[in-house]
């Protein structure tokens, strides 16, 4: 499905609350639209579930997209699957390798972004940027930035952020990509980082991505007042949001919070997201100090 073409975008603001992480506006906006082209109205459609699939709302996607609906939105049925039942998910992947070692449609880049989204959560960078290369939609370009960032390969972020400019150095994705590779620049970039991030939430919505994104430029400055203000708004926003629970207890640490308030935001962040890598890497390092605790024991 292209990219579409024209001096107007009937859906510019359905995209703007996707990209900011105002998922449901993004909803709100598309259900408002009164669309006559198809090719629109099935990019409207990729939107909407996609945002339910954000906002965890999977049995909407799994229940609505069905055998006779277009080719375009069953990768979206695909990704709710994934994220909804851990217990397919090796047979998703497996099913998805099939898949992408075929005649892939370049074209269609829902597919290509739902699989290199899953190959990013199962920690398969290098087949996510095998998948994404292959288009230039600036989704799949920005996606490929997140991924090399999460790779620590700051070097091929910084490539593919001007390719992102050169194909469309206004967009709201380019806006966000620039400020991630502060971000992860550090220094005097973060300062920059923040002021695209509060940009973007003066002329739409101050989001919970937006709003974590301010502090963790603020944590980054050890200026953590104001990242704790920040965090606490993206709190009201959303109380289950896995990246602001994620720097509430990394703040907390650092701003020397009494142990109990950290384990209360650690405690959220089990329960509302038990397989964040986060959540893993904690849980791993607490069973090897036990480990290690037992064998220097004194005797009883």
């Amino acid at each position: 499905m292209p990219e579409q073409q024209g001096e107007t975008d009937e859906l510019f603001e359905v995209k703007t609350q996707f990209y900011i992480g105002n998922y449901q506006s993004a909803i709100n906006e598309a259900q408002k639209l009164k669309l006559n082209n198809p090719v629109l109205k099935l990019e409207r459609d990729v939107f909407v579930y996609r945002a339910y699939i954000a906002l965890k709302k999977y049995g909407v996607v799994i229940n609505e997209i069905h055998g006779a609906s277009p080719q375009e939105l069953q990768p979206l049925k695909q990704l709710a699957e994934y994220f909804s039942q851990p217990s397919k998910r090796e047979s998703i992947v497996l099913k998805l390798d099939q898949q992408v070692s075929g005649n892939l449609d370049v074209n269609n880049y829902v597919f290509l972004l739902v699989a290199a989204s899953i190959y990013y959560n199962e920690s398969s960078y290098e087949t996510a940027l095998k998948v994404l290369h292959q288009s230039d939609h600036l989704e799949c370009r920005a996606l490929m930035l997140q991924t090399q960032l999460r790779m620590d390969r700051l070097d091929l972020a910084r490539k593919e952020l001007k390719t992102m400019q050169e194909i469309d150095d206004d967009a709201i994705l380019t806006q966000l990509a620039s400020a991630w590779v502060n971000l992860a620049t550090g220094g005097e970039k973060l300062q920059e980082a923040y002021y695209t991030f509060q940009e973007l939430a003066d002329k739409n919505a101050p989001t919970a991505l937006l709003l974590n994104g301010q502090a963790t430029c603020c944590i980054g400055q050890s200026k953590y007042e104001e990242a704790e203000s920040a965090l606490q708004d993206a709190l009201e926003k959303d109380s289950n949001n896995t990246d602001t629970l994620v720097n509430l207890v990394v703040l907390s640490q650092l701003s020397s919070k009494t142990p109990e308030v950290c384990n209360r935001y650690l405690s959220q962040l089990i329960d509302s997201a038990p397989e964040h890598p986060f959540v893993i890497e904690f849980q791993n390092k607490e069973r090897d100090f036990d480990l290690l605790a037992k064998q220097y024991a004194l005797p009883a």
